[in-house]
């Protein structure tokens, strides 16, 4: 019986979307919902697995891990792009790796609650108020402020459109902006620095990867105005974490909205959790019932025909 490993489902919940026990005649199914601790943990703990079915860019998939799994032959992954997966060692070892479809709506609706949660102070509002206070803040409007967009792909011209509903004005840059999406949007295109200085919302939609790391520092911080936000819903390693405590505990910027980061889960005791003036989330942006049902039963789809010999949705 074929050996499958479903991983990283924090909150338990893959039975809700597809029925594992109907499958139980077929493959022996194991749910980790805990994540490793560290590789050699993944590594023994799924030693004897021939499939997993992984949650993009959660636990790691690297060479180490693909060569020393040598009963593994399938890899199946949320979305059809995840970098946490080690493709070229995946193909030396001739492991198929496949993907799903994903809705991009939920991210870029996840990052306006993040900039009206900023703007309105909404997580120390709600705090106050259960604890008997009545109005302890003031918060600024949306309409007539300059949002700028790192990256506008498909999730920043989703982000970009509901901006130019409230009213904004839009701006953004990217090393590969496409200068007919600033116009079919009416979008002003900007070099990296001006975006900076001028933004009273930033916004993050480039992917992670080599070309972006740390792409926000202190030198980006110091450009930015003391009253502007910064908003990440794309990758944690985009914005260098030390450079955005020091920004967030000296008032270089009035605030961060937050859903991705460097380590995830993030450890109890991350400096961020205490750092003043910022709304966390824990990695929401793709987390909906729409989404994981999408996601589990295509899965189980792919994982049906690798066994077929017909695999589906092959990510290159």
């Amino acid at each position: 019986m074929l050996k499958v490993a479903i991983l990283d489902d924090y909150q338990n919940v893959s039975q809700e979307f597809v029925d594992l026990k109907k499958l139980s005649g077929k493959y022996e199914i194991k749910v980790f919902s805990n994540a490793f601790n560290n590789e050699e943990e993944a590594i023994e703990q799924l030693i004897d697995y021939e499939a997993l079915l992984v949650m993009r860019e959660r636990t790691k998939i690297s060479s180490n891990l693909i060569n020393r799994l040598k009963k593994l032959k399938y890899i199946i992954t949320s979305g059809m792009r995840n970098k946490a997966i080690d493709i070229d060692a995946a193909k030396k070892r001739k492991i198929i790796v496949s993907g799903t479809d994903i809705n991009i709506n939920p991210t870029s609706e996840l990052t306006w609650a993040l900039i009206l949660g900023l703007a309105r102070n909404l997580k120390p509002e709600i705090d106050n108020m259960f604890q008997g206070y009545w109005q302890t803040t003031v918060g600024v409007e949306l309409k007539g402020k300059i949002l700028g967009l790192i990256g506008l792909g498909r999730v920043g011209s989703q982000v970009a459109k509901i901006g130019k509903a409230f009213d904004m004005q839009v701006m953004a840059w990217s090393e590969n902006l496409s200068l007919d999406k600033c116009k079919e949007l009416d979008v002003l295109p900007s070099s990296k620095e001006d975006l900076l200085k001028n933004s009273d919302f930033i916004s993050i939609h480039v992917q992670g990867g080599d070309r972006y790391k740390n792409c926000i520092k202190l030198k980006e911080f110091d450009l930015m105005k003391k009253t502007a936000f910064l908003i990440n819903t794309s990758r944690g390693s985009i914005v260098n974490e030390d450079d955005l405590i020091i920004a967030l505990s000296t008032n270089e910027i009035a605030g961060a909205g937050l859903d991705v980061y460097d380590k995830e889960p993030l450890p109890q005791d991350h400096k961020l959790r205490f750092t003043p003036n910022t709304l966390l989330l824990p990695h929401l942006g793709y987390v909906t019932a729409e989404n994981y049902s999408i996601f589990y039963n295509q899965m189980i789809e792919n994982l049906e025909a690798c066994v077929s010999g017909k695999p589906i949705r092959i990510l290159e």
